[in-house]
This record gives structure tokens, C-alpha cells and sequence, in this order.
């Protein structure tokens, strides 16, 4: 059932954009406010697509609401189809699923600036000076109502040059931005609201960017027909078929946390220019027009800022959504799991950093009665470095799958990274291998040394045997090898993990590494990673890290 009409409504507006792009104000009123194509409605639109009775606008409780009257092809508010009814909110979009027709902008205006429209309205009668004030401030306080309703900053722009056109009485006007040492038109209107393609612009925008680069202040140029010297020499008054031009410069502003809003005045960080001309006559330049056009370019300047804030904003959040997915991609090709029992067990995590890093270790069965690891530390951070550590993931899969020698293997994976990053990437990298018998073979390209912390509390450093894979193409790397007892633990890690910082910037260090591995020598290998972890969790005590720290611990576990 319909809702019934109620008195005096919020002062709701309806921003009415043809397919030209000419906006039109209507206030929500009578309600509930029916649009459609038929002429019985309260907003009728000349769509042949659009329904007889499309949609409509109703209150309740202070509150506007938008439903679908059983439209043929919907109604969409920001982007998403109206199933029934929809609440609108201040500068909602509404659409009624056709391309290049009407669309509609929702507003709660604010009172005051109801009023000065309501009150603003061309004379009856009177001086043609007062009707042109009047309408000055009416294109004045529309740039204040377009703002104020948080249209995109494609509206507001050109909601400033129709109020720049109102004030100098410019049949057109262009705003142009800087790009690198370019000009590009963003908004050309006509002064009767319409906008113009860019090619309108006939004067080139490289005379423009001169006379933008010459001077800063307002600069205007009313052309004698008898004298074609004036200010752009490269073209005839003849050929422009102009009589006067005004170009405005836009300046640009940034603001900081340590100081107040800034507008920077050298000429290379001009922002671009709202340019005007007229072929009738000239353009009304007059002290009280200078000063309300200054103050128009100073409110573009500030929406080009807030934009330009708004982008990196969104830059931003996009560019952490992307790292999030990449790390959480990173974690899910760790092992899943790790053994835990029998002679050979096996503990660790890697805790991603707030960016991608290049981290990667695995565990695996490669015989019967051998199991390999590996730990890997690609350079950089971000998502290159964690896409190489990923292959580099897969060649050594597919290595311990192939039974190829670890001299060999080392050799390939060398080969492998050089070739494709031409040195630029190289990535450190501990592998062993451990038989039932106690014996470790290992090759170390450059990475931490991997301690090897004995039952009874003494540790060995696995110094490297060679330098990081990816940086020689002739790089050669060495196998050691050594025996474990039962009871043995090899403790690998990054250098994210021994340089872990707290809030004061101190690292955690391999020598309080070393103090509680001796500490802590007799716990098994699930507990000692526990251990450590936690204690690098207290030290840091929630600082921001720089680099993943991962840490695994490797166990020749004793036979009962």
C-alpha cells in the first residue's frame, strides 16, 4: 500500500542530469513523488525506455525512501537494483537501468541554502545590473549546494565554471588540468549550461600553458579588431574569432599535519586554469568580479586537492587489500603439516610482516628414510619477491621429487634465478637433508647460519657454503655434512627473526637466540619453537615488523 502524504517534508532535492549532461534542481514535492515518462508524473522524463510510472519518492518518519513500481527495467541506487524499496541517503545516484538517459542525484539540502535559492530568482523588472548580480549569486550559491552534496568532483568542477561563466558573462569555459607539462581539458561548458566537447577549445594548449607559465594572477585579454599583436601572437584575432579571453589560474594547495593548509606559489606547481572567451563582447572584469573569481579558483583548487587526497586514499586501500590477499596466498603455501612423531619430527610458522616478504620454508619425506628442508629468504619485500619465493617453492619440489644431488640441485636453482632476474633478485637459501641414521648433508647460499643445538646445550653454527643463488651465474656451492645425536635440534630461521625489533629499535639478536636455546635444550622440538616464538613475541611486544620472521625447528627425535 502506498504511504500517505504527509505534511511539510525535509527540504529533499532531486538533481535531474539529461543525457547531455545538463543538470536540472527539482525539489521532492508532492509526496509520495512519482517519475516516469508519462506526463502525470511529478518528474516526467523523455525516455521512450523509461516506464509510464517508473518509480517513486515517499517520507516516513524524516526518512526518504525510493521504491520500483514495477518498472520494465529496474531502478538502481550507487550501482545496485532496488528490490521493492530502498532508504536514500544525501548524494545517492539513481538510475533506471538505461544507458545514456536520465539519472538522478538525491539531496537533503541544507535550510539556509533552500532559502537563497528560493529567493534568488531573475527580476521581473529592474536594472540589468541587479539581474546580473542575481544571477551571479545564484551560480555562486549552486557551487556551494554541489559541494555540499559530495557529488563527484567532476560535477563540482563544472558546477565552478558555470559560476565563472555567470560572473565574467563568457559565452565558454574550459578547465584544464596540468599532466607532466601537458594541458588536458576536464570540463567545457556553454554558459547556458551544456557541455561542449573539448575540441571547442580553439586555441592551442600550448599558447595556454605559456601564458600559464608567464604569469599567476588572473590574466584577461580583450581583443581590438584592428590589433592582432595582443598577447597570443601565434594566432590571428581573425582566425579565433574572439573578442575577449580570460584565463584563471589554479594553484595548487597542500595540506599537512604540522602546519596549516598551503598554497604553493612557484609556477611549476600551478595546477592547471579555468580558460574563458567570448566572440560578443567582453568580459565583465570589474574589482567585484576579480575577487569572486579568485575565490572560485581557490575552491577548485581545493576540490582538485581533495580529490587528489581521495585517490591516494583509495590507491592505498586497494594497494593493502592486494597485499592481503598476497599474504594470505604466501601463508597458504606453507605446510599444512609437519611430523610429529618417529624419529624424525619437525616444528614451524612464519608470521608475515605488514608487507609481502620473501619467505618460504617446507618439509618433506623424500625416501623412506630421509627427510629434506629447506628455508628461503628472497630479496626485498612486496609481491615479486613472494611470487619468486613461490617458485622457488616449485623447484625444489620438483627436485626432491627427482632425486638429484644437493650440489646439482643448488646449481640449477642458481642458474634458474640468474637467468631470470639478470642479477637484479637473489634470494638466500638453507637446504639439508637428514637420513634415519643421524647423518646431515647441507648446503647454506648465504642464509643465517642455522644453529645446531646439541643435547647437552652446545650449539654449532652450519656456516654458508657458498654465496645467495641468483647473483653469479658461475657461483658454485659446496655440500658439508655432520652427525646428529639423538635428541639433536637444528634451529633454522630468517634474519626477520633475529632482527626483530621492539619500540625502541633494539634487535633481538642472535645472542639472546643462543641464551634461550640453552635455556631451553632439553624441550622437544614443538615446545622449543614455542618457546621461541614466544619470546620474540615479548620482546617485540606488538611493534610493527619489517620482515616475516619464520623459525623452524628440525628434531633427530631418540627412539623411545
Amino acid at each position: 500500500m502506498a504511504p500517505a502524504k504527509r505534511g511539510p517534508a525535509p527540504p529533499g532535492v532531486l538533481t535531474v542530469v539529461n543525457p547531455s549532461g545538463h543538470r536540472t534542481r527539482i525539489p521532492v514535492q508532492p509526496l509520495p513523488f512519482r517519475i516516469g515518462r508519462h506526463s502525470d508524473n511529478d518528474l516526467v522524463l523523455r525516455d521512450n525506455r523509461v516506464s509510464r510510472i517508473h518509480a517513486q519518492v515517499s517520507l516516513e518518519e524524516e526518512e526518504f525512501w525510493i521504491e520500483d513500481l514495477k518498472s520494465r527495467h529496474g531502478v538502481f541506487v550507487n550501482g545496485s537494483r532496488v528490490h521493492g524499496r530502498q532508504k536514500l541517503g544525501n548524494a545517492d545516484r539513481i538510475d533506471f537501468g538505461i544507458r545514456d538517459s536520465y539519472h538522478l542525484v538525491f539531496n537533503i539540502e541544507d535550510a539556509e541554502l533552500s532559502r537563497l535559492l528560493d529567493q534568488i530568482s531573475p527580476p521581473s523588472s529592474g536594472t540589468s545590473q541587479g539581474a546580473g548580480n542575481l544571477a551571479k549569486l545564484r551560480a555562486l550559491v549552486e557551487v556551494a549546494r554541489v559541494m555540499q552534496s559530495s557529488l563527484s568532483t567532476q560535477d563540482v568542477l563544472a558546477a565552478v565554471v558555470d559560476a565563472a561563466l555567470a560572473v565574467t558573462g563568457s559565452e565558454r569555459g574550459f578547465l584544464l588540468l596540468k599532466e607532466q607539462d601537458e594541458l588536458e581539458v576536464r570540463v567545457a561548458r556553454h554558459r547556458r549550461g551544456m557541455p561542449l566537447p573539448a575540441t571547442e577549445l580553439r586555441v592551442p594548449t600550448r599558447l595556454i600553458h605559456r601564458a600559464l607559465t608567464q604569469r599567476r594572477e588572473l590574466l584577461s585579454m580583450n581583443f581590438d579588431p584592428n590589433d592582432e599583436a595582443g598577447v597570443l601572437p601565434d594566432i590571428s584575432v581573425a582566425d579565433l574569432e574572439l573578442s575577449s579571453v580570460v584565463c584563471l589560474p589554479l594553484v595548487r594547495i597542500r595540506t599537512g599535519s604540522s602546519e596549516d593548509t598551503r598554497i604553493i606559489s612557484s609556477a611549476h606547481e600551478t595546477a592547471g586554469m579555468i580558460y574563458m572567451d567570448s566572440r560578443r563582447g567582453p568580459a565583465d572584469l570589474s574589482a567585484g568580479n576579480r575577487e569572486l573569481l579568485q575565490t572560485l579558483a581557490l575552491e577548485a583548487s581545493t576540490i582538485l586537492e581533495n580529490a587528489r587526497l581521495l585517490e591516494q586514499e583509495r590507491a592505498k586501500q586497494k594497494m593493502e587489500e592486494e597485499l592481503n590477499v598476497a599474504r594470505a596466498i604466501q601463508q597458504g603455501l606453507l605446510p599444512k603439516a609437519l611430523p610429529h612423531a618417529g624419529w624424525f619430527r619437525a616444528s614451524g610458522s612464519s608470521i608475515a610482516s605488514h608487507q609481502v616478504g620473501g619467505d618460504y620454508y617446507d618439509v618433506r619425506q623424500i625416501r623412506e628414510n630421509a627427510w629434506c628442508a629447506v628455508v628461503a629468504d628472497v630479496s626485498g619485500k612486496g609481491v615479486s619477491s613472494a611470487l619468486l619465493a613461490s617458485l622457488l617453492q616449485g623447484a625444489f619440489l620438483l627436485a626432491s621429487e627427482g632425486q638429484v644431488e644437493i650440489e646439482e640441485m643448488m646449481n640449477r636453482i642458481n642458474h634458474f634465478l640468474n637467468e631470470r632476474t639478470q642479477g637484479d633478485k637473489y634470494a638466500t637459501i638453507f637446504y639439508c637433508v637428514l637420513d634415519a641414521d643421524g647423518n646431515l648433508q647441507w648446503a647454506n647460499a648465504g642464509h643465517c647460519a642455522p644453529l645446531l643445538l646439541r643435547t647437552g646445550g652446545e650449539i654449532e653454527e652450519l656456516k654458508p657454503t657458498g654465496m645467495p643463488v641468483g647473483l653469479l651465474e658461475t657461483a658454485s656451492y659446496s655440500v658439508e655434512d655432520t652427525r646428529l645425536n639423538r635428541g639433536d635440534k637444528l634451529i633454522l630461521y630468517t634474519d626477520g627473526f633475529s632482527e626483530a625489533t621492539n619500540e625502541a629499535g633494539d634487535f633481538f639478536e642472535q645472542k639472546r637466540l643462543r641464551e634461550l636455546l640453552r635455556v631451553n635444550a632439553r624441550l622437544n622440538s614443538a615446545e622449543l619453537h614455542q618457546a621461541m616464538m614466544r619470546a620474540v613475541e615479548e620482546f617485540t611486544d606488538g611493534a610493527e615488523q619489517s620482515d616475516d620472521i619464520t623459525m623452524v625447528v628440525l628434531e633427530y627425535a631418540s627412539e623411545s
